[in-house]
């Protein structure tokens, strides 16, 4: 099938697809006039890669996956390691995201909100204050 097919049942765009055949992660077979021909198996594989995307793998975990989902002897503790890491990495963001969260909580509370000039917001952040625990411009 053509990477247009290939797109429509993965919904993953062409230029994505194309990407992807770039930096190795999908080898497409070619077709005598040269295009792109893909089997059942590449659109496996490429739906392999949309999931683990979503769930913010990095290109490298990406490849680190595949390789393992090709590898009929893998360890599945090897898979469960990575998994674990994305974990860890994703509980970190989430936690920089509620900090983030909370500044501006904080930064929304401390501001008047009605048609004065003063804005507590803009002070804060023309001050270089990035975080609640900061001294708050007033």
């Amino acid at each position: 099938m053509n990477i247009g097919k290939a797109s429509q049942l993965t919904g993953l765009n062409s230029k994505t697809i194309r990407y992807y055949e770039d930096i190795e992660l999908i080898r497409p077979d070619r077709r005598d006039n040269g295009y792109r021909d893909y089997s059942d198996r590449h659109i496996e594989i490429l739906n392999f890669l949309k999931v683990a995307r979503s769930l913010s793998f990095s290109i490298e975990n990406c490849r680190a996956l595949l390789g393992m989902y090709r590898d009929e002897n893998r360890a599945s503790k090897d898979v469960k390691q990575l998994v674990a890491q994305q974990i860890s990495e994703l509980d970190e963001i989430i936690a920089n995201s509620l900090k983030m969260k909370a500044t501006l909580q904080h930064l929304s509370n401390n501001c008047h909100g009605d048609n004065r000039p003063q804005c507590a917001i803009l002070d804060a952040f023309s001050a270089g204050i990035v975080n609640k625990s900061d001294q708050m411009v007033k």
